[in-house]
């Protein structure tokens, strides 16, 4: 094979960034990276957390309008939000006694890319568990 003939992994794609998790293993540090991320979407509460946060006009959410959602205290929540932060998904800005909060686009497009399979740039929406289940029997 000619040096013509090879083919630069994550080069000449839409995300641009690294190979896909199904076109080419994870390096050891790239799994190490990727890891929290997806340990901290790996709670009900966390990833209900990023949904309202990304989904909300404007772009930004206060904390104010996030606690009531939820039947936990505010400690836990501020909890759950601080992981999302340290996991590079949401940033978050004071005002006054206020928290708001924004989506991090570039660490949701990242995790998109990785996890979408080469050939397939269209990403298809998630069927609910139940329908899943009902197809398999």
């Amino acid at each position: 094979m000619s040096k013509q003939e090879l083919v630069v992994l994550g080069q000449g794609t839409a995300s641009g960034c690294c190979p896909t998790l199904l076109s080419a293993p994870l390096e050891e540090d790239q799994a190490a990276e990727l890891a929290p991320v997806f340990k901290a979407l790996g709670d009900p509460v966390r990833l209900r957390l990023l949904s309202m946060i990304a989904s909300q006009q404007g772009g930004e959410i206060c904390v104010c309008d996030l606690t009531p959602a939820f039947e936990l205290s505010q400690p836990t929540i501020s909890h759950h939000l601080k992981l999302l932060k340290q996991a590079g998904l949401i940033a978050s800005e004071r005002r006054g006694t206020w928290v708001y909060y924004r989506l991090l686009p570039q660490k949701t497009d990242q995790l998109a890319a990785i996890l979408t399979r080469p050939g397939n740039p269209e990403a298809q929406p998630l069927e609910p568990l139940g329908d899943r289940a009902g197809a398999a029997s």
